[in-house]
């Protein structure tokens, strides 16, 4: 086994973390968000999977408990069978809530060319019932190359995109979109995401779309002059979205308050946003840490994630004004968009299992954190109630910030009030007692917020 220390070097952050745009008017740049030109001579903006820096290289034959990865790596790792007894989604299932006829689009650059081989394995392991994914190729997708670290980044990520939003919802249908563009060809790539997304759209194929990558507000073309088109000018497809009542999902970034340069490694050392988080057309997921045991019951009050691998993104838009539905919020938000909007499980410490063969030379289980891990968890709560409501939510924030009025007991929101998203020496947004810039409004109790924001509502009723 490697050392802590090993694994925390395997599982440093190296990629940029998710970022989104924003619905809603064109803001000003944020007081707190400075805005310097990207680095000189560089042009377009880099997409990176957000997950790609927080991956064990190291291969498992088989996962360990979180009791043999406290003691043997030093970290917790969990289980989708933890994940679903912590967040009480167990009696959703019983009651047959498991996202069938629905259908969850997921979008990742090059994919990988074992996934349903892969998915079918975990599946065996956790006794998951299997699916078939739905693979769609956009544009000219290469030939997996296993030797090339941008196609093993993004096969990695879309592996933990498609194992974790189907443990989340068993029956619900996975469409998963392969684009062939690489993460260093500047604007090309998010143009090339963004029309199949809504290619998809159109032709009804999707409920809920889980994004695990973006870029930083900062790095667009013209950002630094107060010129947003080249952000806004790529919103198309979450429009399409709306008109058509399809929900829309993003990481909000894996480096705290701040994010990456326009060289992809480089951070900002100040606070920055990230697109498509920051879309108010889009429900931006942040991250937290779970402290479990080995069955999955909380041993500990969730926090904000941010640990020696990463922090939760979040912080104010640069580019986009308050939306309406943080009106109630304006006194943390103040005029601008704040993300994140919710929160699931992303630390590394706390990371989830997954299986790969994509790369012959580390066939096995592996260890993957960030909001990319939140994001695809969160897509399938969206396809559970999209099923119990019988009919799509769409764009679900204004559910969301209205039932967070509401207590807990009834919104099945639970909020987190522990914990930073400082990071890389930039002091972040503090969890605090209702919304904030670092959990959004918390996290969830899974059956009660489901049952919530499909309209049924339950109460504190017994729901065991």
């Amino acid at each position: 086994m490697g050392s802590p220390a090993t694994l925390r070097r395997a599982l440093a952050l190296l990629a940029v973390g998710a970022t989104a745009l924003t619905a809603g008017t064109v803001a000003v740049p944020a007081a707190g968000i400075a805005t310097a030109a990207p680095a000189h001579g560089l042009a377009g903006v880099h997409v990176r999977p957000a997950s790609a820096g927080h991956h064990n290289a190291e291969a498992r034959v088989a996962p360990l408990s979180t009791t043999q990865c406290v003691s043997q790596i030093g970290i917790h790792c969990y289980s989708p069978l933890q994940y679903r007894n912590a967040y009480n989604l167990n009696p959703l299932y019983k009651e047959g809530v498991t996202g069938k006829g629905r259908t969850i689009v997921i979008v990742d650059s090059f994919g990988s060319p074992t996934i349903q081989h892969d998915l079918e394995v975990f599946d065996k392991q956790w006794g998951i019932q299997d699916t078939q994914v739905e693979v769609v190729k956009w544009g000219n997708v290469p030939v997996f190359d296993p030797k090339n670290p941008d196609h093993t980044g993004w096969a990695g990520e879309t592996t933990l995109d498609v194992e974790y939003a189907h443990a989340i919802a068993p029956d619900a249908h996975i469409v998963l979109v392969e684009t062939g563009v690489s993460e260093t060809e500047g604007t090309t790539g998010l143009p090339e995401m963004m029309d199949a997304e809504k290619s998809l759209i159109k032709a009804g194929r999707g409920d809920v779309i889980s994004q695990s990558f973006g870029a930083t507000e900062n790095t667009f073309p013209g950002f630094d002059k107060g010129d947003f088109k080249s952000i806004t000018d790529l919103r198309y497809a979450f429009k399409a979205a709306a008109d058509r009542n399809v929900t829309v999902l993003a990481a909000s970034g894996d480096n705290g308050a701040t994010d990456a340069q326009l060289n992809g490694t480089d951070l900002y050392p100040y606070k920055v946003n990230s697109w498509p988080s920051s879309d108010p057309l889009v429900t931006s997921i942040g991250g937290t840490q779970l402290t479990l045991d080995d069955a999955g019951k909380r041993t500990a009050d969730d926090k904000v994630w941010h640990d020696k691998s990463g922090a939760g993104g979040g912080g104010v838009s640069g580019v986009f004004s308050r939306p309406w539905y943080q009106a109630g919020v304006a006194n943390v938000t103040g005029e601008h968009r704040g993300t994140p909007d919710i929160s699931m499980s992303a630390a590394v410490d706390g990371a989830a299992w997954t299986y790969e063969s994509y790369d012959p030379t580390a066939v096995g289980w592996h260890l993957t954190g960030g909001t990319s891990e939140a994001t695809p968890l969160f897509s399938g709560i969206v396809a559970l109630a999209d099923q119990l409501a019988g009919h799509r939510l769409g764009q679900i924030n204004g559910r969301l910030y209205g039932l967070s009025m509401l207590p807990s007991k009834w919104s099945g929101i639970v909020d987190v009030k522990q914990g930073d998203n400082g990071w890389n020496g930039v002091t972040g947004y503090n969890a605090t007692e209702g919304y904030d810039l670092a959990s959004g409004l918390g996290t969830i109790d899974g059956t009660k917020f489901v049952h919530a924001i499909a309209g049924d509502f339950q109460g504190d009723e017994d729901q065991q």
